[in-house]
């Protein structure tokens, strides 16, 4: 089985880990035979800075835009390159907005320029030698880059084995296909069955998103499971307590809100 991959190579043996995998996983063993080989595409871009600069353009809309607007980011800089961080911190607000970036990313993509000029942000070269959770720690330090951007940069960029993305709603739907289950599992739930995949948890989460190209239409039946009516209760009591609590002078109060993807 050969791997078609870009031109950089995959920093472990995919071979060893489909051997791996199909020997400890029989469902995942018959999924990996039906969808053969491993075509796991490494991102080529110049730096974390750039990767994740690209990242905030995709999330909360279609490819096909995110693609478009990231085109006009990048010809901001000289020489038909993406803008250095210095360059993107100069250009206007007005230039932001008018190719295609709301205010909340106008903000985000100057706070990635200004870590990335402090150091925060690491070279690319500085974060291939750190560990996952480093990465996760640094970068989610970045205003709108979450665990799961941080994830994806993982897997895509530097090619790390062992990642699970427990909250991606399409490893999450894969897995319920592939184990016959009626409902998407809990983060929780994925996380712990996820532990028998190790050290190659990311090729089993990319069989996963396989798994539901594969479903089709079928997989749109697979949902998520609804809350207990004990869940609907807490859920209640603290909406109750956070509505005291503001009408209180807002003390200690915080507003939940999801990691940006």
């Amino acid at each position: 089985m050969n791997a078609a991959t870009s031109s950089i190579p995959l920093p472990f043996d995919h071979l060893e880990a489909h051997a791996h995998l199909t020997r400890i996983d029989k469902p995942l063993a018959a999924l990996i035979e039906r969808v053969g080989a491993f075509q796991f595409k490494l991102d080529e871009c110049d730096s974390v800075y750039e990767s994740l600069l690209e990242a905030i353009m995709h999330q909360s809309i279609a490819g096909k835009a995110a693609q478009a607007i990231f085109a006009r980011i990048k010809a901001l800089g000289t020489n038909g390159s993406c803008p250095t961080p210095g360059e993107l911190l100069r250009v206007p607000t007005r230039t932001l907005r008018h190719c295609g970036l709301s205010n909340a990313k106008v903000a985000a993509v100057r706070d990635l320029a200004q870590k990335t000029i402090d150091g925060v942000v690491p070279t690319l070269e500085a974060a291939e030698r750190m560990s996952d959770q480093e990465l996760v720690d640094r970068l989610t330090s970045v205003r709108g880059i979450g665990v799961w951007t941080v994830e994806m940069f993982l897997i895509f960029r530097l090619g790390r084995p062992d990642v699970l993305p427990i909250h991606d709603y399409g490893v999450q739907k894969g897995y319920a296909i592939t184990y016959r289950k009626q409902r998407i599992p809990k983060p929780k739930e994925l996380l712990q069955f996820g532990e028998r995949w190790r050290p190659y948890r990311t090729v089993a989460s990319w069989y996963m998103w396989r798994a539901v190209q594969l479903a089709g239409r079928d997989a749109r039946k697979i949902t998520k499971s609804k809350p207990s009516r004990k869940a609907h209760r807490e859920r209640a009591r603290q909406t109750e307590k956070g509505l005291q609590a503001r009408q209180a002078g807002g003390r200690g109060y915080r507003r939940r809100s999801r990691a940006a993807k």
